[in-house]
């Protein structure tokens, strides 16, 4: 069975398994402890029945220690095996295994949110977040991810991505240029919608004077305020000057930084593989998570010096 004891010996498997090097699991682990406990006590408030026995008491879990509960749902993050396997993997069964996936992704989630590494979604929290950002610059794009296919024919076509050419549900990210971190996350919505009608529905109050780069995918995306560079679209049966190649691979360049951020993200394969489970809100709490996760990543490189530490 897989269990931290083992895991911390070897660097290498503990970042292959969970995508964190040891320093950033051991940062990530006092947050953890903490929501974990919270939500032990929240429920102990809503219980209608008084104990039988005092807390901790009885058959000792498959997952004994809190570092083997945030090893199981980062690996479930990491690698997003079906839930047979993860049971198995960890000493359990599938219906166990499921209920504590659903159970532990919102303390990761809240684990983060103390480490300050989620995402802003709310219009406040977007404006606080981005202005704190010293330099001001900032890339926005869309990200799919995969689903099963609807059985209802409208949700089919509205989940159909004439893009991916699969159905998909899809996400804005704003990326901070310098540090590569997501630091605005919109609602999940339908795959089928467009980049730049999300943008414009979100409504993302930018600083004064900030920068945004973004693709053709949000021609006509222009936020008051804030100066946009946009690659140029070769024109209908023409093509572009050298000078406007030349701009377009300058933009291009300083647009990279968000599809490697985004590939970030997807280091988590939860957001890369179509996306099983059928809990509603659950994609969208998982989508939250994974980019809090690069965020957390960003601080924590996985260098050949941080995995020997």
């Amino acid at each position: 069975m897989i269990r931290y004891e083992k895991l911390k010996r070897n660097p290498q498997l503990l970042k292959s398994f969970t995508g964190l090097n040891k320093k950033g699991f051991e940062q990530l682990l006092p947050a953890f402890r903490k929501a974990y406990a919270r939500t032990l006590a929240e429920r102990e408030e809503q219980r209608e029945q008084p104990r039988q026995r005092k807390a901790g008491g009885g058959r000792k879990g498959v997952l004994p220690t809190i570092e083997d509960k945030l090893v199981f749902i980062l690996f479930y993050f990491r690698l997003y095996p079906i839930q047979v396997l993860q049971g198995f993997l960890f000493g359990m069964g599938q219906p166990q295994a499921n209920e504590w996936i659903h159970f532990l992704t919102p303390i990761l989630n809240q684990a983060l949110g103390y480490e300050k590494q989620l995402p802003a979604r709310q219009a406040k929290d977007i404006e606080q977040v981005l202005a704190a950002c010293p330099d001001l610059e900032f890339i926005i794009d869309g990200v799919e991810r995969p689903i099963r296919r609807p059985k209802d024919q409208e949700r089919q076509r509205q989940h159909y991505s004439g893009k991916k050419k699969h159905h998909t549900v899809k996400n804005n990210v704003v990326t901070e240029k310098r540090t590569g971190k997501i630091k605005v996350l919109s609602p999940t919505v339908e795959g089928k919608k467009h980049d730049k009608k999300l943008a414009d529905e979100q409504d993302i109050p930018y600083p004064p004077d900030s920068t945004l780069s973004k693709d053709t995918g949000f021609q006509g995306y222009e936020p008051p305020g804030v100066r946009t560079f946009q690659p140029k679209k070769k024109p209908r049966g023409g093509d572009l000057t050298p000078e406007e190649k030349a701009e377009n691979t300058r933009i291009s360049r300083q647009r990279i930084y968000v599809e490697h951020s985004i590939g970030g993200v997807k280091v988590f394969r939860i957001t890369h593989h179509t996306f099983r489970n059928m809990r509603r809100g659950f994609g969208d709490l998982v989508m939250e998570t994974a980019c809090a996760l690069h965020n957390l990543r960003r601080d924590f490189p996985l260098s050949s010096k941080a995995l020997a530490a």
